[in-house]
């Protein structure tokens, strides 16, 4: 390229950086850049040529030009000559200083430019900088900014100009005037300051190592008297900050006694920043380089400020921290560095400072000195070693503190300490105490303290950082084992550290076993005298408790066993951390627990390790834990939960075997029983525990335990009274009598006065607190009973247990109740168990069943709280099975109440396993078994009569979920009833008919249980029937197994399904009835038809009428009673199923008066109403008559005038159209005639008229409106409000011809419509054609046979005066020769002849589908297509040249059908027409429609395959004319075209003759590949230039023409085709290069109002670069 060229280029690249756009700005300095990688000198000359001839150019447009130069410069320092170098310094130096005042990002790139161009040539940037740099002139700001920059980037070359600099600079110093100006100082003298700094620490490395300090000293000291003197006393914020930062790097160049002189002045000065200033974080870094100076001269001055100093630094490590800003994180880094100087120069102030500090109730202050404090331990521990005392001594009051800040800060000094020795001393327990208190914090009064605006996430709370500092220290820091063991024991008992328990057995469990490894047989625990150290039977107790009982740690605390069998992984692993630390002091607690723990404990935690809390099974988990007796669980079964949770305590107890310590751990667990008072779960585990403990004890001890325990019990808390009757319980399995005998001493002592009656003693307590010791000792006695011996129970039930709970059957306090009834239930559960209940009589029988009945009664209706229900139906349940009987009345009003209550209780949300449904099932299951145990009572068809007459209510129930419960309960007594059953003589079973008619209509229930429950009703009843009149019990009749096997079909919610189903019971029903109940049936069922549930009803109409087929003849004498019933629920009713007995009657008449009823029915009003629709389907019930019909109704349809033309508007352009009436009302007719299974038929005789009538009517109606008077119908209902059902004729055709088609057996076809969704289609204007089309196909498909006929008379309509019906039976012959069958058929020749004869149709609809369907021979007939190639050919040129067509809709779909022929046709026709083709369509590629350039393309793509061989040459012209094209469109919007141009390409590949294209092009352009368009269209054009050099001028003209086009896409793909054929073009191809038109198009680019177009054009334009 030319040196004019490469200026021109520069020069349009450099023009275009004034294009708005901040990311077209940095294209250009891109294409700047990348012109300067491979022409630096030229790029950065013309750069500079350019600004220095464009003195207005904007500065920010300067600006990037200047960027572009710094990079260029940077990457190609070294390639740089002297001249280029020192033109662009000039440069630089003249845009840095042009203006005065500062423009901070133009000057900063001229800067950034000279410090470039430094790196390399100092001398010559340093003597242009000096030279604007004179001794009396006051530079220009950016003069100094770039020595200071330089001095920094360069350090060696820079420094030894210093002196000279500072000698200069110094005088300029008292010259400047204005703030700006003396901060562009301050800033040059810190970097300078920084510089020789940095200088002098590498002396090893600087070219001059003779260099030092000194050299500097009285130059750096009179900017320094300057600066502190002068500027900092009278500048503005900015300066005196600027001031700041300068002295602290200066203070280390300063002459020792210049500094130790000017300290008494320079730290107040800097010290009072800190007050005029926000943004501290420099004056901190200052004063702190100013401090290190300070102590590096070993300055006394500090001594004397050193008050001043700690307090302005605590001052500032104060600030609250807030995690979004950085700079006060980065100045209390710059503080903290601070403190570590004066802390090892001043270690006593420091401390005297700091500590007071601590006392301080200020949150900020506290927080912020034990900051200072952990920083000072850690980083200065030499200076501190000596301090500990004093420091732990004044931690008292922090560890006081309740801020959850200051905690964090304490634990945080807490850990530092540990790490430095200091907890050993004295006063360290207290900081390990302060830490396990920290472990014990729960987290929601934690989070409440931090408040809303704190940040503390749950990984920094105050307890996860405890609890991982306690375990830190444990492991990690040897020396605190001594400290921490056995001192952490001594937190395992009180109660307050409960929380802290799971951290506290990981410490232990790790620092027991490292003294076990350093003396495997000395005892763990040393008390000697050790008075604070728990015993061992506290800690048993407490590891026991904690061990089984937590949940979550931040829930309240579950008991023990519960933790570890039903949540051992929960409550931070609580459970495990008990287990662990029982098993190692298992010695200490007990030697004779060592060979059971250490065996067991371990087998239980390796479980625990194997699962996890979703998937360890509950019941395996329970095994392993507690393996019960067989005996003890079979003597105390209702105890056996209260057994499962005590096992393990009940195993240890049986291995030690020792009274004494039994008696020992008796005492310690009542002791703490205190503890747990507010954790009521814990302390009812803690009373079993006791119970238990006691059974393994002397009599004499559970005496006066027991005793204990009535007296100090919280009788207040209900929740406790479960604890204390389960105690009371466990130890009665082994001292019933002393059991009893403490609860009647409690009665009888003075503690409760006034003994007439033990509940009535409590004249002193208020009537609610007498209430709750009642119910207490209630539970007691309930539990007594659960837990005593059998054999010593009966005796003493009534007259110790029942006696002292009647006394409280009165009460009306609801847990009092409770209480009652669940002791009650105990009881006579427990006597039902007993081997000798059957034999016991129990006098008070009559009176608990009816108080247990008073308290169901007395609980709310509609709702399930409590389990009162379940349980007093379950003590209801144990005391029917006892002696004596209950009277008739007294057990109706025990049924009654029970099912008033259970049935009416709403059903719960489906929301899971929630406790009231589960409560709820229970109750019901209950429920059962009592009305079972009544039924035993009386095993008669009487008895179950009467069972039954009290559920039929709820049979009936409107409500769903009442029906469904009650013939649940039905079925099971019925089961029940037939079960236990016996027979001694014939028992005539009188009301069956009425037992069946009432669970019969429920087999059809809206519930899928009730269907299924009422099965199984009616199959029991015929079995009861059946023993009734002598069939053994085993008997298994076909008949009534057969019902069982109906059941499937009741689970099916189709209707259809389950009446069919229906009628099948009924059938089985009629073949077992007896006939004197068949009566009785019928009129039950209908009375069912009115059931609210219209399932129901429905399903009695069909059980009747399967009734009267199958047992009709005996039902002679009731006929006029059942039509008379039958006529009554016509008349009151319009459902369906009561409708269908009009049917017969209809029929009878048409069959005599066809015409007149066909024409009588027509007559009724549209739309027709449901009656008039089920007569009209009466009439196919009989073939003939059903042809006679459709023969009328399609007379009615052809002959009359198929729609009426009226403007509705005067000013409407277009008429409506309006359907006539009796076409319309026909076309309805026959559709319902249609929709009647039996006129199969008659639509087979008449279906090709049918088809091709309603076809072509469907085409007469799109768009058609109803008749104006049902126009006005709808009106009218629409201005009423009432509901209209609307009639549109398209509709009205369409649902007929799929009626048409379904009866004559092509349900396929309507299928296929449907799924095709080709039904809407046809019934829009928009999409009726291709709707035609589908139903076409789908004929060919699944009704070939019947399509000759169909064809010939839809051969007569193409001469129809209805344009529609043309179009319609045109779209209908087209398509179906894409269909083999017409080929099969031998209808081809007649099919095409037909087409072909309307391609002069004066409609282009017409002429359009006929070339539609001449191409679809390639699908039906393809080895057909050669015989009729040249019509063929001819047709579709033709329709290339249809001029009467202005959409070009015809020579579309030419293109079409010539890409689908192109295959098939004969060779030698197609290359006759080859070229004309080509050029026809090329006008095409680039049509404004997008099917027109898609289709053109892939035809033209379709032209290449095909003229692969003798026409190759010919066609290679017109390949290379559409490359350009192709590749360019490949960026189209739309996805079709982009298509077409894959494939196009593929086939134009081998055709070109380049093996290497042909595969870039296969490669890249697959089918559903992604296309990376840049690093495609790069391979393409190398190639090209690789293998076709001669076509770059022809490439580069037609990409041109691109850079006009209306896609902004395609615009911008044409500029990276010519940047690419650029790229890869030779040095000899450049003659065929238009470079001024290229450059002119390029141009006209960059002001593209698309952006991405722009960016491509200068990138484009950085690619010309290969003309250099």
């Amino acid at each position: 390229m030319s040196e004019t060229y490469a200026k021109r280029l520069s020069a349009i690249l450099l023009d275009a950086v004034t294009d708005k756009d901040p990311q077209m700005q940095e294209q250009v300095c891109g294409a700047l850049c990348d012109f300067g990688e491979s022409k630096p000198a030229e790029v950065l000359s013309a750069c500079e040529e350019h600004l220095r001839l464009h003195e207005k150019l904007a500065h920010p447009y300067r600006t990037i030009i200047l960027r572009a130069m710094e990079i260029v410069v940077s990457n190609h320092i070294s390639e740089l000559d002297k001249d280029t170098a020192r033109a662009i310094i000039l440069l630089a130096s003249n845009e840095m200083t042009k203006v005065k005042e500062l423009v901070s990002d133009w000057q900063q790139a001229a800067s950034s430019v000279l410090v470039a161009v430094g790196r390399r040539f100092i001398s010559s940037v340093m003597e242009e900088l000096l030279s604007k740099f004179q001794p009396g002139l006051l530079p220009h700001p950016c003069t100094v900014h770039t020595l200071a920059s330089l001095s920094v980037s360069n350090v060696f070359g820079v420094v030894p100009f210093l002196t000279s600099i500072l000698s200069t600079m110094l005088p300029m110093l008292g010259a400047a005037k204005h703030d700006s100006m003396k901060v562009v100082f301050c800033c040059a003298l810190q970097r300078f300051s920084e510089s020789i700094l940095e200088y002098l620490a590498n002396l090893d490395q600087a070219p001059d190592p003779t260099v030092r300090k000194d050299a500097f000293a009285s130059d750096i000291f009179g900017a320094y008297d300057i600066l502190f003197h002068q500027w900092l006393q009278s500048g503005g914020a900015k300066l005196r900050l600027a001031v700041v930062e300068a002295l602290g790097p200066m203070s280390h160049l300063l002459p020792s006694e210049k500094l130790e002189e000017q300290l008494p002045k320079l730290l107040p000065r800097v010290l009072a920043f800190y007050k005029k200033h926000t943004e501290t974080v420099h004056v901190s870094k200052s004063l702190g380089q100013i401090l290190e100076a300070a102590v590096s001269v070993g300055s006394r001055t500090l001594d004397i400020h050193l008050n001043s100093l700690l307090a302005a630094l605590h001052a500032q490590i104060c600030v609250p921290v807030e995690s979004s800003s950085p700079l006060v994180m980065s100045n209390q880094k710059e503080v903290l560095r601070c403190f570590t100087v004066l802390a090892c120069c001043s270690p006593d102030r420091l401390l005297a400072f700091l500590l007071p500090k601590l006392d301080t109730s200020n949150e900020r202050t506290r927080v912020g000195t034990l900051q200072v404090l952990r920083h000072v331990i850690n980083a200065a521990a030499a200076q501190m070693e000596v301090k500990k005392p004093v420091i732990l001594s004044s931690m008292k009051l922090p560890l006081l503190d309740t801020n959850n800040k200051v905690k964090r800060a304490v634990v945080q000094v807490v850990s530092a300490m540990a790490h430095h020795g200091y907890l050993e001393q004295p006063g360290g327990k207290a900081m390990v105490e302060y830490i396990v208190q920290q472990c014990a914090l729960p987290p929601e009064a934690e989070i409440q303290k931090l408040g809303a605006d704190s940040e503390a996430l749950a990984a920094d709370s105050v307890r996860a950082i405890s609890v991982s500092t306690l375990y830190l220290v444990s492991t990690t820091v040897d020396r605190m084992g001594e400290v921490l063991w056995p001192y952490l024991l001594e937190f395992l008992v009180p109660i307050r550290f409960t929380r802290a328990l799971s951290p506290l057995c990981r410490s232990l469990v790790h620092l027991a076993q490292k003294r076990q490894e350093a003396g495997a047989h000395a005892p763990l625990i040393q008390y000697n005298g050790n008075v604070h150290l728990p015993s061992p039977y506290a800690i048993t107790t407490r590891l026991l408790v904690e061990h089984c009982g937590p949940g979550r740690w931040w829930r309240p605390q579950l008991c023990l066993l519960q933790a570890v069998s039903s949540h051992p992984y929960v409550g931070d692993g609580r459970g495990a951390a008990s287990l662990r630390l029982l098993n190692v002091l298992h010695q200490d607690i007990h030697p004779a627990l060592g060979q059971r723990w250490v065996t067991a404990i371990p087998l239980l935690l390796e479980h625990l390790d194997e699962y996890s809390e979703e998937t360890l099974s509950q019941k395996e988990w329970e095994e392993k834990l507690l393996v019960v007796r067989e005996e003890e669980k079979t003597r105390v079964s209702l105890l056996w939960e209260q057994e499962e949770k005590t096992r393990f305590l009940r195993d240890s107890l049986a291995v030690v075997s020792d009274n004494t310590w039994v008696c020992h751990l008796t005492l310690e667990m009542c002791k703490q029983l205190p503890n747990y008072n507010g954790t009521p779960l814990e302390k009812n585990f803690l009373y079993k525990c006791v119970g238990t403990t006691l059974g393994a004890a002397s009599s004499k001890v559970v005496r006066k335990h027991l005793r204990e325990l009535l007296e100090t019990a919280r009788y207040q808390e209900e929740r406790e009274h479960e604890g204390l009757a389960c105690c009371f319980g466990i130890c009665a399995i082994s001292h019933l009598d002393d059991t009893l005998a403490q609860l009647d001493d409690f009665v009888k002592s003075d503690v409760l006065r006034k003994s007439a009656g033990i509940f009535n003693l409590f004249k002193n307590r208020s009537e609610s607190e007498a209430n709750k010791v009642r119910s207490a000792l209630i539970l007691c006695y309930g539990h007594v009973a659960a837990g005593a011996p059998r054999e010593l129970l009966l005796a003493r039930v009534e007259a110790d247990l029942f006696w002292n709970m009647s006394e409280c059957f009165s009460t009306k306090d609801p847990a009092l109740r409770l209480s009652l009834v669940q002791s009650v239930c105990m009881a006579t559960q427990a006597i039902c168990s007993s081997a000798h209940s059957s034999s016991f009589h129990l006098s008070r029988k009559a009176e608990l069943v009816a108080q247990m009945v008073e308290f169901i009664r007395a609980e709310p209706p509609d709702s399930l709280k409590t389990p009162i229900w379940k349980k007093a139906m379950l003590a209801c349940t144990y005391l029917v099975t006892l002696e004596p009987a209950l009277e008739e009345q007294v057990q109706a009003d025990l049924i009654h109440s029970c099912l008033h209550r259970v049935m009416a209780v709403l059903p719960e949300p489906e929301e899971g396993d929630s406790p009231q449904e589960s409560l709820y099932l229970d109750t019901v299951q209950v429920l059962k078994d009592l009305l079972t145990s009544l039924l035993l009572w009386n095993m008669t068809p009487l008895g179950l009569q009467v069972m039954l007459e009290h559920l039929s209510p709820w049979i009936k129930s409107p409500r769903g979920h009442e029906r469904v419960r009650a013939v649940g309960l039905s079925a099971c007594l019925l089961q029940f009833f037939l079960q236990h059953l016996q027979i001694s003589a014939l028992v005539p079973f009188h009301n069956l008919g009425l037992l069946i008619g009432l669970f019969s209509p429920r087999c059809a229930d809206l519930w899928p249980a009730t269907r299924r429950e009422a099965v199984s009703c009616i199959h029991s009843l015929l079995y009861l029937q059946l023993t009734c009149v002598g069939f053994s019990r085993d008997y298994q009749d076909d008949v009534a197994e057969q019902l069982l096997s109906l059941k499937d079909g009741l689970v099916h919610p189709d209707p259809a399904i389950l009446f069919h189903t229906c009628h099948s019971i009924a059938q089985l029903i009629a073949k077992r009835l007896p006939p004197d109940q068949l009566i009785n049936l019928l009129l039950t069922l209908f009375e069912s038809l009115g059931d609210p549930d219209k399932n129901c009803s429905r399903a009695a109409s069909v059980m009747i009428n399967c009734l009267l087929k199958e047992r009709g003849n005996m039902l002679q004498e009731k006929v006029p009673e059942i039509v008379s019933v039958l006529r009554s629920k016509l008349q009151e009713t319009q459902e369906e199923h009561i409708l269908q007995a009009a049917q017969h009657s209809v029929f009878a008449l048409a069959t005599h008066h066809c015409a007149s009823v066909v024409s009588n029915l027509l007559g009724s009003p549209l739309p027709f109403d449901s009656h008039t629709c089920t007569l009209w389907r009466a009439l196919a019930l009989e073939p003939g008559l059903a042809a006679q019909v459709l023969g009328l109704l399609l007379e009615k349809i052809s002959k009359d005038v198929l729609f009426e033309e009226s403007q509705a508007f005067l000013l409407s352009s277009t008429p409506d159209r309006v359907a006539t009436l009796l076409p319309l009302a026909a076309t309805c007719a026959l559709h319902e005639v249609a929709s009647a299974p039996a006129s199969g038929p008659a639509v087979l005789e008449l279906y090709p008229q049918l088809f091709v009538a309603l076809l072509l009517r469907v085409s007469c109606t799109v768009g058609v409106q109803p008749p104006r008077q049902l126009q006005a119908k709808e009106r009218r209902s629409a201005s009423s409000g009432l509901a209209s059902r609307s009639l549109e004729p398209c509709s009205s055709a369409v649902d007929a011809l799929q009626a048409v088609l379904v009866r004559g057996g092509n349900e396929d076809v309507v299928q296929c419509m449907e799924l095709d969704g080709g039904w809407q289609l046809l019934r829009t204007s928009a999409g009726h054609e291709e709707g035609v089309t589908r139903l076409a196909s789908a004929m060919a498909k699944f009704a070939g046979p019947r399509l000759p006929l169909v064809m010939k008379l839809l051969f007569t309509t193409q001469s129809s005066m209805y344009e529609v019906q043309r179009v319609t039976s045109t779209a209908f012959l087209a398509e179906l020769l894409s269909s083999n069958v017409v080929n099969d058929l031998m209808l081809l020749e007649s099919l095409l002849y037909n087409l072909m004869a309307r391609q002069k149709d004066t409609s282009a609809r017409v002429r359009r589908l006929v070339l539609h369907g001449l191409a679809n021979i390639t699908l039906g007939s393809p080895d057909k297509v050669q015989t009729h190639s040249p019509q063929l050919l001819t047709a579709m040129i033709g329709g290339l040249d249809d001029g009467d067509d202005p959409h070009s809709l015809v020579a579309l779909e030419a293109m079409v059908g010539l890409a689908r022929l192109m295959d098939l046709v004969d060779a030698w026709d197609l290359h006759a027409v080859l070229l004309h083709i080509a050029v026809r369509i090329r006008p095409f590629f680039d049509s404004e429609r997008m099917e027109l350039r898609s289709v053109s393309i892939g035809l033209f793509g379709h032209l290449n395959k095909a003229c692969r061989g003798d026409c190759k040459d010919v066609f290679l012209e017109q390949v290379v004319g559409g490359l350009v094209p192709l590749l360019l469109h490949l960026r189209d919007p739309h996805a079709p075209v982009v298509t077409a141009c894959r494939f196009a390409l593929r086939m134009c590949g081998p055709n070109l003759e380049c093996e290497e294209l042909a595969a870039v092009f296969q490669r890249h352009l697959q089918e559903g590949h992604d296309l990376h368009f840049g690093e495609f269209l790069n391979t393409t054009c190398k190639h090209l230039m690789r293998h076709f050099p001669d076509l770059l001028g022809r490439l580069l003209s037609t990409s041109l023409f691109y850079y006009k086009s209306s896609w902004e896409d395609v615009r911008a793909a044409a500029p990276m085709l010519t940047g690419f054929l650029v790229l890869h073009m030779e040095a000899e191809q450049r003659p065929q290069v238009d470079l001024e038109q290229l450059l002119t198009a390029l141009q006209l680019l960059l002001k593209d109002p698309a952006l991405k177009v722009r960016l491509k054009a200068v990138k484009t334009l950085g690619r010309l670069v290969k003309f250099a």
